[in-house]
């Protein structure tokens, strides 16, 4: 499964994955504990997150990381090797 991951708001996430007509869903990650654990962010008051990816395999290990992930092709991508 993709999911993407925002600091944003629900109803912020929301509006935007309408506007984009996103096909997966986006997280909010208002407390920033996951941007940081994965390096999305060095710093907790930063206002965005880096667009990064990661994928984590069923067992919880990181298979990738992009450090500077393209967010309209990466999930394509992504499901294309998997």
């Amino acid at each position: 499964m993709i999911y993407g991951v925002s600091f944003d708001t629900p109803e912020e996430n929301k509006a935007f994955a309408e506007k984009f007509s996103f096909n997966f869903p986006l997280l909010c990650d208002t407390s920033r504990e996951v941007g940081m654990a994965y390096g999305a962010c060095a710093d907790p008051t930063a206002p965005n997150a880096q667009r990064i990816g990661v994928v984590i395999d069923p067992e919880g290990k990181v298979k990738e990381y992009v450090p500077k992930a393209n967010a309209s092709t990466y999930p394509q991508e992504v499901l294309g090797r998997l």
